[in-house]
Formats: structure tokens, sequence, C-alpha cells
């Protein structure tokens, strides 16, 4: 008996994320809101023979905390998507003020819910959840989740390319860690479960890197001003997701990458912290998933010394990002 929630849930990403949580049989209750078109997502998306019953609302008559109420899971895809051009500075500047709102309705109507973060800059969003959270007294860092499992995916389906075979795509896992923009993906393709082969030279490598880093990119490009990855990103999100209601039905021993208060787990934090040589609140490691939340913060583990190096160029970045979302404060509304 799971109620999951998509803020958001009419835009790009919203709409296939909401399509593949309504499929998944764990979700017994499906609720949508977004700022137009969510009534008639949900009427479309009821008409689907899986168990989910669905509801859509709009912010008029108090939409938001209708959703949110008795809600389990919530995952914000909310926002612009990037275009052409567009640096994730500019992303920053129209999405925290959404993200900072939604996160406030989180915070006063569904303050036990697990939250998942789609929207962009992923690395600067979450801190500004954690900090409304914190606000109203409500924060808990096992149950914040930033969600990276997109440059997970891409990594699996490159290195499956490399391979040369497409069909091992689901089987690949590469963990990926750091953050979850540019040079902050830090792919740790040394680990890969289906080694690169021998003779992959260092400037194919940085190749294959930058490709996982910049991915984004490539499917903007691609898109010409029509949006940005959105398919793949609903993909990712649900894959997420699904982890996450499994580990609420007792399933043990799920672990996936994701972008966490580093004080989830204390231990496993510290440790990181010392691997990375920085005192940052947040990282994207591999976590072990419960029915708490964030069980676990596993170890980077062994490093080569070209990952080392990437590490050492995500850190900076990070800290900035993360300082960016903690200090983030919602200007008044204009008057008129």
């Amino acid at each position: 008996m799971v109620k999951a929630v998509v803020l958001g849930a009419a835009g790009g990403i919203g709409q296939p994320l909401a399509l593949l949580l309504k499929t998944n049989p764990l979700v017994t209750e499906l609720g949508l809101f977004d700022i137009v078109n969510t009534p008639g997502v949900a009427a479309d998306l009821s008409h689907i023979a899986t168990p989910a019953k669905v509801e859509g609302y709009l912010p008029p008559d108090d939409g938001l905390a209708k959703t949110l109420k008795g809600a389990d899971v919530v995952v914000i895809p909310a926002g612009v998507p990037r275009k052409p051009g567009m640096t994730r500075d500019d992303l920053f500047k129209i999405n925290a003020g959404i993200v900072y709102d939604l996160a406030t309705g989180i915070a006063t109507t569904a303050p036990k819910a697990f939250v998942l973060v789609i929207s962009n800059p992923v690395n600067s969003t979450v801190p500004i959840v954690a900090e409304v959270l914190k606000k109203h007294g409500v924060f808990d860092p096992k149950r914040l989740f930033g969600v990276t499992t997109l440059d997970v995916v891409r990594a699996s389906t490159f290195v499956a390319e490399i391979i040369g075979d497409l069909s091992k795509s689901p089987e690949v896992v590469v963990p990926v860690v750091g953050g979850h923009s540019g040079v902050t993906i830090v792919p740790l393709l040394s680990q890969s479960s289906h080694p690169l082969p021998a003779s992959f030279a260092q400037d194919k490598l940085d190749a294959l890197t930058n490709r996982i880093q910049f991915g984004g990119d490539e499917v903007v490009k691609a898109k010409d001003g029509a949006g940005s990855a959105t398919l793949s990103m609903a993909y990712a999100g649900a894959e997420f997701a699904s982890k996450v209601f499994r580990a609420l039905a007792g399933e043990k021993g799920l672990v996936a990458p994701s972008y966490v208060h580093l004080d989830a787990d204390a231990q496993g934090g510290a440790a990181v912290k010392k691997e990375i040589g920085k005192e940052l609140d947040y990282f994207s490691a591999n976590i072990e998933i419960g029915p708490n939340g964030v069980e676990r913060i596993l170890p980077l583990g062994k490093l080569t010394e070209y990952e080392s190096k990437l590490i050492a160029a995500a850190v900076p970045e990070l800290a900035t990002n993360i300082e960016k979302g903690a200090t983030f404060q919602k200007p008044p509304p204009a008057k008129v």
C-alpha cells in the first residue's frame, strides 16, 4: 500500500514518469500536481488497468495539500527544462523558487514522506528542500534523495555499447558518484561490473567519461530547442522510485547511488568525507535503502589515479552548488 505523488506531473518528465509509476504494481494511489493540465493527465492514466487509483489537482482550493495528503513517496520533477545555451545557473534562478514552494507543502502536509528530487540543478535543489524541512522542524536526512540514476543508466548503456552488446545494458552496473551535473558526475568505470576492454586507451576513457558527464547536453542539442532529457529521466526516476517502493515493502539489500545528506548515516558519511578529503554536507554515493530511507552510505571503494583526479575536480564545484542551495532565500512577492 504505497501512495506515490508526482509534483510537476504535466511536464515533459512528469507525464512519462506518472505513466511508469501507474504501471508499478506496488503503487496503490497516485497523486498528481501541476499548475496546468493535471486533471486531464490523471483522467487519461486512470483508464489504465493497474491497481493505482489516480487523482490530479491544480493549485486552487489547496490542490497541493490535497495531492500530498497521506503521501509515502513524493517525486519532484517540477520546473523548466534546460534549453540550448542555458546553464544550470540559469535553471537555478527559475527552479529554486518552484522547489522551495513545493518543499513547503511537503513540510506542512506530508513531513514523513520520502522525497525524491529530480528538479535541476539537483546539487542545489536538494539542499533547498532540506533547509525548508529544517525550517519547519521536520528534516530527516534519511528521507531525502537527489535522483542521480540517469547518470548510472547512461553509464550502463554506454559501456554496453563499447562492449558491443546492448542486451547486456540492464546487467551493467557502474557506480557514479559526486553530484548530478557536469564535472561533479564521476563515473567509477574501474568498478564496472563488466570491465572495459583491456585495450581501451586513455583518450577513449576521457571521451566516455565526458559523454557520461555531459549526456544531457547531447539530448538537448539533438532535440534542437524542443526539450531536454525527459524520457530517459522519467525512466531513471521510476527505476529509483521502484527501489524505494520495494524497500517500503520490506525488501532488503537494495543498493543504488543517490545524492544525499551525509548525516543520513553518520558513520558512512564520515567515511565518504575522509575519502574525498572535504567536509561536504551532500554527496552522491551508493546507498542501501531500507524501510526508513537511507540505511547505509557505502564507501567509494578503490579508485584509480584518474578517478581520484575526477573527484578532486568535482569537490570545489559541489561545494559551491551546495552553498548556493543551502543559502537560497525565496524573494517576497512583488508589490503590485
